[in-house]
Order: structure tokens, then sequence, then C-alpha cells
């Protein structure tokens, strides 16, 4: 009787734990918006991307472009990063298609960012996410776990990860936005390969140190398979903050 009540101890005790750790829903959909300063048709579709991002099962990210800073105002949020992975994805579709404002839908089709209606169909025609990403921390580093299985005939996946800077309001004062203040949502920063997943189960690792680094709270990580041109569809993704989660 001794026995089955410690047994019973121990078990509360682990379902204790379990309930007490976060539980962080994995997204349905990954929305990328290739977005710029420069650009008068983009405020619109930063709106709509923020009103996204509130939504259960979307992860809506903002990646300003460089390209239009010639036009009188350069850009303070953007990289030639963005710019060159919306290139790649152009390359990979074969349409060669680079515009702002582009919704790019779990790394596959694309969509102009500020037609509500053409958002929410290419959304409902994108394939799921398959792959489940977990992401947990420690004093030394932030660990995604990856479990799944490749499609047929993919045979490696790129992980990436980066910095989400959560919220940024821009006062624009010169270009073809002068006079506005643009809100911006989820804008990633530092989105780089750490490794290459080829099934399974495995752990990929981000040091903290080099975290702490960017001044940034919120870790962003995508399982893309990868092509000749580079990334393409996505087959997983997950957000932590760590501030939140010490």
């Amino acid at each position: 009787m001794r026995r089955h009540m410690k047994r019973a101890i121990r078990l509360l005790g682990v379902c204790a734990a379990l309930i007490a750790t976060p539980v962080h829903a994995q997204p349905k959909a990954v929305i990328e918006l290739f977005t710029s300063q420069g650009c008068s048709s983009c405020p619109p579709a930063d709106e709509l991307l923020e009103q996204l991002s509130a939504q259960d099962g979307i992860l809506a990210l903002s990646l300003p472009v460089d390209y239009w800073d010639y036009l009188g105002w350069k850009d303070t949020l953007a990289s030639r990063a963005n710019s060159n992975r919306q290139h790649a994805y152009a390359e990979f579709r074969g349409d060669r298609a680079v515009y702002t404002p582009q919704m790019v839908i779990n790394g596959g089709e694309h969509v102009i960012g500020s037609k509500p209606t053409d958002v929410k169909a290419a959304l409902e025609r994108a394939d799921p996410l398959t792959t489940h990403v977990a992401l947990s921390l420690n004093d030394m580093a932030v660990e995604a776990r990856i479990k799944g299985t490749l499609p047929k005939n993919v045979k490696m996946a790129t992980v990436f990860f980066g910095m989400l800077e959560p919220r940024r309001e821009v006062p624009i004062n010169r270009g073809e936005n002068a006079g506005e203040t643009v809100t911006y949502v989820n804008v990633a920063h530092h989105l780089q390969p750490i490794g290459m997943w080829s099934g399974g189960d495995e752990i990929f690792r981000m040091p903290m140190s080099e975290i702490k680094l960017t001044g940034m709270h919120t870790c962003v990580v995508l399982v893309q398979i990868e092509t000749e041109t580079g990334p393409s569809r996505i087959l997983g993704a997950q957000t932590i903050n760590w501030t939140d989660n010490k």
C-alpha cells in the first residue's frame, strides 16, 4: 500500500510539472510581408498584417526590403538579406515576381499584401505545416527541437533562426509616404540558417550570448525545404520570448 502511495505521489509530481510547462501552439500558417517605407502602396498591407498577427494560428512576419531606398527615403528597418530572400522565393517559383507589398504564404504562393480577400484565399489554399517545432531555453542557449518527416523526394530542410521586433512605429519624413507614421509588427532581424534537418527528431541550438547582443527578446525558428536557389516551402515554425520563459 505504501509503495503504491509513493508511486502515486511521484506521478502527481510529474503531472504538475507538465501542467506548469508553457505550451506554445503550433502556427498553422506563416505569412511573410515584403514591405518598404518608401512604397506608397505598403501602409495598407502593413495594417492588414497587424490584423492577421492577432489571429490564432497565424505567424505574421514583416520583412522590409531595401530596393526602394533610392526613391528619397532610406528604410530604417530594411536589409539586403530580406531582399535576397524575396528574390530567392521568386527564383524558386519561376515567376520572377518581386514587388511590394508582397505576402508569401508558407514559403509558396504570393499575393498582393493589401488585398484581404486574396490573402484569405491564399491562406485557405496553402499546404499545412507538418513539422513540429518546440522551442525551449536554458542559461546557455535557445533550443529548437524539430520532429517529423520530410516530404517525398526531399532530402533536407534548412533551419532558420532569427529575432523578432514585436512592434515598431516609424515616422517617415520623405519619399512617397512623407508625413506618415507606420506601425510594423514582428519585424524579422538576423534571419540566418543554423543547420540542416534531415527528418526525425533533432535539436538545434543558438547561443544565448549571441541572442542577447541583438537587444531583442523574441526568437523565431522556420524550417524550410532547401532548393538550389534557397528556401522554399515552410514545413514548421515557432516563436518564443526568452524573457517570458526564464
